[in-house]
């Protein structure tokens, strides 16, 4: 399984406080406007925009957020704020190449926050292409194993049209090609599965693995990335197995 995953897993176990899930709001709020302005703010027509829409009503965003974020990219609000994607490519403790999407309203404000992060932990903000060869796009979808077996997991997968799955011991993982996303969700849905994150990453060609110790470190870094209100998504090329995936979630109790 992926060191995505996983980190997944200890934050849903140690739960989400009201300040993480405000900072959630806010970041899905940008995420919004960002897509409304790029597709236009009709989800229908817009891929992204419904993906993200989705994954705001799913992390319960009040409806009224999320219209005035769609209202605030697609121009119809005078007084909104101007904010742009990017992605950041950096490398982490122990050589650990990582990629940082951000939506910003200042540029030179992330950047400056993105090096200090990295610079402390000993790694280095890198320039365009360094990392971003090594990533692939691909759509990702997880859902709580709960009984299903393995065996299982994979019929559903063929079946759904995914492209690959990965069966951990509390979540299933399907990946999928960018545009075969919505489809295979809704295939997945009607087997009966419940999917907790439905999105598109960036998807590590060639993982990394550490010992628990020097993972813990990479994840700090990623838990620090994240803390950023900029701060979309990271992504990362680190691998965890289960072994010392059970030595940092007992440390992280």
């Amino acid at each position: 399984m992926s060191g995505h995953s996983h980190w997944a897993t200890i934050k849903r176990k140690k739960g989400a406080n009201d300040a993480k899930r405000g900072q959630a709001f806010t970041r899905l709020g940008r995420e919004i406007a960002v897509a409304a302005r790029e597709g236009g703010p009709d989800p229908d027509s817009n891929f992204k925009l419904r993906l993200v829409v989705d994954q705001a009503r799913g992390a319960g965003m009040p409806k009224e957020n999320i219209e005035r974020a769609i209202r605030r990219g697609a121009g119809l609000d005078k007084d909104a704020e101007q904010f742009e994607e990017a992605m950041f490519e950096g490398y982490g403790p122990h050589g650990v190449a990582m990629l940082v999407k951000v939506v910003t309203d200042n540029r030179n404000r992330t950047i400056s926050d993105l090096r200090r992060i990295f610079t402390r932990a000993g790694g280095n903000l890198a320039e365009n292409g360094a990392v971003a060869w090594s990533f692939d796009q691909r759509g990702y979808i997880s859902a709580p194993r709960g009984g299903i077996d393995g065996d299982k997991a994979f019929e559903m997968a063929i079946e759904a049209g995914a492209e690959d799955v990965e069966v951990g011991s509390e979540l299933i993982e399907f990946y999928t090609q960018p545009g075969d996303l919505h489809t295979v969700n809704k295939a997945l849905l009607r087997t009966g599965l419940k999917p907790e994150t439905v999105e598109l990453i960036m998807k590590a060609k060639t993982p990394m693995s550490l010992e628990a110790k020097d993972a813990m470190s990479v994840l700090n870094v990623i838990d620090n990335l994240e803390e950023l209100d900029d701060v979309q998504s990271v992504y990362s090329n680190l691998d965890i197995s289960d072994e010392v995936m059970r030595q940092i979630e007992a440390q992280a109790v």
